[in-house]
């Protein structure tokens, strides 16, 4: 059976737990079988990148990650 969430794609939530607490972002994706959504600006990781055509140095980029749907709590706004 399909998990249902309150929060969707698109709403404004607020981090309550964590290394983000405080922060308020819009989410970017909602993954309901993990229990995890991305947020804006938040849980920023630095992934290597291989060189390839479209970037032929390689190097790093910034990327937001999934954090637990218990994380985040959804605002008024």
């Amino acid at each position: 059976m399909a998990v249902k969430f309150k929060i969707k794609k698109g709403d404004n939530v607020k981090v309550i737990a964590g290394d983000d607490k405080g922060k308020i972002g819009k989410v970017l994706a909602v993954y309901p079988k993990k229990s995890q959504v991305v947020v804006e600006g938040c849980k920023i990781a630095k992934k290597a990148i291989k060189p390839s055509d479209k970037n032929p140095n390689g190097g790093f980029v910034n990327k937001e990650m999934p954090i637990n749907i218990s994380n985040v709590a959804k605002t008024g706004e």
